[in-house]
């Protein structure tokens, strides 16, 4: 496999932007490699600039669901785009995309739109200290809910992969107002509920996480913080950028039946464009300016584009039969491959999945559950594994924090090319 062209573009990148690229996971620094350049896109494949396909399991990071330039979402694109890029006021389809949010996403009786995910949890946070009058939040260690200074305490994805759980340029100030609990274990949510009494306005948390690679939820995990929250007059915010509309329509709150009081959104209701979301229960929602006091705003909020490209997303994912039990099926078949071939090969390793989320950890343990067993995983060897899989022409995350994602755009024939290629890999550790 040639990257002349790519590692000849990463080097000129590194002189104009910080570290080469936008955003650092993309850096391939854990895996101890040179990033590739993407060209295009077209279904299930992404070509580089020195030519080389691969059928790509990192999705843009989960958006793309229904596969790359997909027709309805370009044809929505093309569509908006030849009235206009931007305008600074109020359009009809922001609406028909919020009717749309509200119609699949249970919780959720009113959106406001933001242009990121990162965006949609800073947002949201403010509103549940603004609407209970007290400071505190408690997060959980390995879950990350974008850079916003609040969740840069023991954050996943990125800031584990680089081995950066803190980043200098977070005040004190502000670090005290963030309590950090441990993943799937309530008895360390109620702790910080006693010691900090009257002074937590929420809890946030990823339903199921993905950023420190795929973790469940246990079981009772999410129904106790629900119970915890309500006992003490706290809200609960779900994280549901990854998990909105991938795991089901209503994402993790309808797989799981769980009702947060606020939901973040991101990722697929842009349809592969920027955007973010958050919403909940009117009585909060209206506590936002301009009706109330809660201050948010946003000079692209709800932009055209990206309105037309998610509304499209979210209509095909609501009106496509049986779109999420495919879905999961095709990712079915996938672990139980992974398992099999893990034993085939005895190399030590776990298959953790929710639906179409999937994470390899080469990990001596039988189950992962917390950050401090996921910590454990073999870095190094997911290195290896990761070159060996793009040699052969399969596109991983750079990354053994993070979630590979089964697209519509899958076929068959995609994925038995991913189980072939994973075994051989597997083989040659």
């Amino acid at each position: 496999m040639k990257i002349e062209k790519s590692k000849t573009e990463f080097e000129r990148a590194c002189k104009v932007i910080s570290g080469g690229v936008n955003s650092p996971v993309r850096a391939f620094k854990s895996v101890k490699g040179t990033p590739l350049f993407i060209k295009k896109a077209n279904g299930s494949k992404i070509e580089d600039i020195d030519g080389n396909v691969f059928i790509d399991f990192v999705a843009s990071w989960g958006p793309m669901i229904l596969g790359h330039t997909h027709p309805i979402i370009v044809n929505a694109i093309t569509d908006a785009l030849k009235r206009g890029t931007s305008y600074g006021a109020p359009t009809i389809i922001e609406t028909e995309m919020a009717e749309q949010i509200c119609k699949m996403v249970p919780s959720v009786e009113k959106v406001r739109m933001v242009n990121s995910g990162t965006e949609a949890t800073m947002s949201a946070i403010r509103l549940a200290r603004g609407y209970t009058k007290k400071d505190k939040i408690i997060k959980f260690a390995g879950c990350y809910h974008g850079h916003g200074d609040s969740f840069l305490i023991k954050a996943g994805s990125g800031a584990i992969t680089l081995g950066l759980p803190d980043s200098p340029g977070v005040t004190q100030s502000i670090a005290k107002d963030t309590l950090t609990a441990n993943y799937n274990d309530l008895e360390s949510v109620e702790k910080l509920f006693i010691e900090h009494k009257n002074s937590i306005s929420s809890i946030i948390v990823e339903p199921v996480a993905g950023n420190m690679g795929v973790v469940k939820p246990a079981k009772g995990f999410l129904e106790g913080l629900r119970e915890i929250t309500k006992k003490n007059n706290a809200l609960l915010i779900f994280d549901e950028v990854i998990t909105g509309f991938r795991l089901a329509k209503g994402g993790a709150q309808e797989y799981y039946n769980i009702m947060p009081d606020i939901t973040t959104l991101g990722k697929i209701i842009g349809g592969g464009l920027p955007v973010g979301a958050y919403g909940g229960r009117k009585d909060l929602m209206d506590m936002l300016a301009p009706v109330g006091p809660i201050y948010q705003a946003g000079t692209l909020s709800g932009n055209p584009l990206a309105m037309n490209a998610g509304l499209a997303t979210l209509k095909y994912l609501d009106s496509t039969p049986d779109f999420y039990k495919k879905l999961n099926d095709k990712a079915e078949k996938v672990e139980k491959a992974f398992i099999d071939n893990l034993k085939k090969t005895n190399v030590k390793g776990v298959v953790n999945r929710v639906g179409s989320m999937m994470t390899l950890f080469f990990n001596d343990l039988n189950k992962l559950e917390s950050i401090e067993q996921i910590m454990t995983s073999d870095k190094d060897k997911y290195a290896k594994f990761f070159h060996l899989s793009l040699e052969a022409g399969i596109y991983l995350a750079p990354s053994q924090f993070e979630s590979m994602f089964i697209s519509e755009a899958h076929s068959n024939e995609d994925l038995e090319k991913l189980i072939k290629a994973n075994l051989k890999a597997l083989e040659q550790l």
